[in-house]
């Protein structure tokens, strides 16, 4: 599919990267704005097409104390307000098959999270939207196993289909990312590379997921030089208080000089 397909991209000419950025979790119409309004001066100064990230629920978490959201309605019309304010579309993670058409009222693209992309009737459900559906690779799945899950959509009747490598499991606590799929992945549908969430470190002993940001740049460099269609970035203005996932997220102070040392490994890679 083209990037052009999707309402209120910009820059699908610039030959850039694409990016998918913004907190884990909406936790309310400040913290939403002041983040895409951030993101989206950066994104058009450096010409880069842009899409506001935002969970509207926490499903998956290790705790039942942990942080689930401020209630689905409230988070998809935070998003849904952030697209008409700022101009731009918005992707939001989907759970159960009832999200899909529920959360496609409110947003331009419905992800798929790693641990449920074998769920079919998911897949299904989320692609008869017609809305883009992004697929991101299980962390215990094998490159060449996402050929199965973009096929879903296509036979579901779609062509609106992007895979997102988010790592794989490294023993009980780690991830790596496996720079060989890259290529892989591509032969199926247009590749975006989760560079946060690649760097968590799972605590199943604490249920309080750690992280390595201090490795996004060199994470998001690798992947630019392997020539991924689009990034996938988390990021916070106070990462250490985020109620979910700040221990992997990227600082806002820290994305422009990020995206502008990217923007330029981009671009000599296209004069090759």
């Amino acid at each position: 599919m083209n990037l052009q397909d999707i309402p209120k991209i910009k820059h699908t000419n610039s030959n850039n990267f694409f990016l998918l950025a913004g907190p884990c979790a909406i936790e309310g119409e400040e913290m939403a704005f002041r983040i895409a309004e951030k993101v989206v001066e950066i994104t058009n100064k450096l010409e880069i097409p842009y899409i506001f990230k935002g969970s509207f629920k926490k499903a998956n978490r290790s705790r039942i104390d942990s942080f689930t959201g401020i209630g689905d309605e409230k988070a998809l019309e935070i998003l849904q307000k952030v697209s008409e304010k700022f101009d731009v579309p918005t992707v939001t993670d989907i759970h159960e098959v009832s999200d899909a058409v529920f959360a496609a009222k409110y947003v331009d693209v419905l992800q798929i999270p790693a641990f449920l992309v074998r769920q079919t009737d998911l897949v299904v459900a989320a692609a008869k939207t017609g809305k883009v559906v992004n697929l991101k690779k299980g962390q215990f799945m094998s490159p060449e196993a996402m050929k199965h899950a973009v096929q879903k959509v296509k036979d579901s009747g779609s062509d609106k289909a992007w895979v997102t490598d988010r790592g794989t499991m490294f023993g009980y606590q780690d991830m790596i990312v496996d720079f060989r799929g890259i290529p892989t992945m591509r032969q199926y549908a247009p590749t975006i590379l989760d560079v946060t969430h690649s760097l968590q470190q799972p605590n199943q002993s604490a249920g309080v997921t750690g992280g390595r940001p201090d490795m996004i740049e060199t994470i998001a460099r690798a992947g630019i030089v392997n020539n991924v269609d689009g990034l996938f970035i988390e990021t916070h203005f106070d990462p250490a208080n985020a109620k979910s996932d700040g221990a992997n997220m990227l600082h806002l102070d820290n994305l422009e000089k990020l995206l502008t040392n990217l923007v330029a490994i981009r671009k000599t890679i296209n004069a090759l």
